[in-house]
């Protein structure tokens, strides 16, 4: 099994000229899951893979992470082959966040009969999730409310921040085992995302060499996150991951 991470997109909502923030984890080279689904996400992957994706995981409800849902379930509504099968998975406390932002809409299509979600196949869920053999680890992040936004791990793989304030909380557990980080992170920082003084302050030096960033504003806020001695997220990068954890494999401990 070859694991990677493919970036669709690494911009802020405001920098879309570096796409919505976004990735792919590929096993053997194929697609495997989607994370988030803004809007220049979902045209990224449907020119990189030509169809939808089998599975997405949303992190939160902000447009640009989940905007390009609308698009997914018109092409997966119409498509006999795919109407109900791309699976979402989200942790429940999004699920109502979810319908009102995306999905709570009179009459989806114009001549009636049909649900928003009939499109996909929604998967609440709390602490993880187990999708196409793996263990997938969900945790609680530090932007705008509480309990409104989610990161993802594949125990000694990677992890995925989403957007997020500083988490050493959370990734003292998640991060734990040589994982890559992708993690959210502009020049300065703000109530709701990380900046680069809060990488020094909160961080130890070992966790810092294996972030990978991403989600900042603009070319030069990443020239100034590289010269910092950060590795830089670039829009259509693939990291090499490690393989998960045994106990993250279905049948591994068998």
């Amino acid at each position: 099994m070859t694991l990677a991470l493919r970036f669709l997109g690494v911009g802020s909502a405001q920098a879309v000229e570096l796409g919505s923030a976004a990735a792919v984890l590929e096993r053997d080279g194929q697609p495997l899951l989607l994370i988030d689904c803004g809007p220049e996400a979902l045209t990224a992957y449907l020119d990189r893979y030509g169809a939808l994706p089998p599975a997405i995981y949303i992190t939160h409800a902000h447009m640009d992470h989940v905007g390009g849902l609308e698009r997914a379930f018109y092409r997966s509504y119409f498509d006999d082959a795919a109407r109900g099968r791309v699976r979402i998975y989200t942790h429940a406390a999004l699920v109502p966040v979810l319908q009102s932002r995306v999905a709570d809409y009179p009459e989806v299509i114009a001549e009636g009969g049909a649900n928003f979600w009939d499109g996909f196949h929604l998967i609440p869920l709390s602490r993880g999730f187990w999708h196409e053999g793996l263990r997938f680890e969900v945790f609680a992040t530090r932007h705008h409310a509480p309990d409104t936004s989610f990161g993802i791990a594949l125990r000694a793989s990677f992890v995925w921040t989403g957007d997020t304030r500083p988490i050493p909380e959370m990734l003292a557990r998640y991060a734990a085992a040589g994982e890559i980080v992708a993690h959210d992170c502009g020049v300065v920082g703000n109530p709701s995302h990380t900046g680069l003084d809060d990488l020094a302050r909160e961080y130890a030096p070992d966790l810092r060499e294996r972030l990978v960033l991403y989600h900042y504003g603009s070319e030069a806020d990443a020239a100034v996150l590289a010269a910092a001695g950060y590795h830089v997220a670039r829009r259509g990068e693939v990291l090499a991951l490690r393989d998960p954890d045994p106990a993250a494999i279905v049948g591994a401990c068998r």
